[in-house]
């Protein structure tokens, strides 16, 4: 299950391993765990979390290669600054966006979307091939429906950015994806248009502007129909986190 569906449903399956990790990494993410501190040692987190010494070793490295935490003999392990998180793991995006959502985040989401998603825009005009472009008209229309919930038109909205992230046949573009879903589960969870029939026309066409673009070969309109998109999600999170 994916950070958009979890976010917006709120329904989370966890195993003991994933348990610990979340539970950790979240109050790492959250602040509950001091950057720079040392987490308790394995006997006390073991009796914590009634987990073995095994899933206890396994979370740490989970939460190494998340590059929240780092083990050194004879010390422990130490938190790291919040400046070596790897914030394109999808992990600690999800326990950025539990932590609470300010205009600040909101704005760092949307300039990596927007240094990132018009370029794979205008890739994707120039190399898309003809299935590609049916194939993504074909996302496209599924936009076009006044009876969306929150969770369908979200996940309507990622599908297509995805798409055109792999039309680009960039694999560094694709690998952005955790950023898109991180973006579209918290416009969603504060304000999605699927509140009002008039905002979901208005984005069915906002993207079936990119469609056209890339159908024309028109890398330049591309650019601009993304950007378009991306801007007009960032101001509605954002006025929706001025009336929370």
């Amino acid at each position: 299950m994916g950070l958009l569906e979890t976010t917006i449903s709120g329904r989370k399956r966890r195993n003991s391993h994933a348990h610990v990790v979340s539970e950790l990494g979240s109050a790492i993410v959250s602040g509950r765990i001091a950057e720079g501190s040392l987490l308790p040692n394995d006997a006390e987190l073991s009796m914590r979390f009634g987990v073995s010494r095994t899933v206890l070793r396994e979370t740490m490295k989970t939460l190494a290669a998340k590059r929240l935490v780092e083990p050194k003999a004879k010390v422990g392990t130490r938190v790291l600054d919040r400046s070596s998180w790897n914030f394109f793991d999808p992990d600690v995006l999800g326990w950025r966006c539990e932590a609470g959502i300010d205009q600040e985040f909101v704005k760092h989401l949307a300039e990596i979307r927007l240094a990132l998603e018009p370029a794979a825009a205008a890739a994707a005009a120039l190399q898309a091939s003809n299935e590609d472009i049916v194939s993504l008209y074909v996302i496209a229309a599924k936009f076009d429906n006044p009876q969306h919930t929150p969770e369908s038109i979200a996940k309507v909205d990622l599908e297509f950015h995805l798409a055109v992230a792999h039309m680009s046949g960039n694999p560094f573009m694709r690998s952005a994806s955790g950023l898109i879903e991180a973006a579209l589960a918290i416009s969603f969870q504060l304000s999605s248009p699927a509140a009002s029939p008039d905002t979901i026309a208005e984005i069915a066409s906002n993207h079936l502007r990119i469609v056209h673009a890339i159908a024309a070969r028109d890398a330049d309109a591309a650019v601009k129909a993304m950007r378009h998109v991306i801007e007009v999600g960032k101001d509605r999170t954002q006025k929706a986190i001025k009336t929370v």
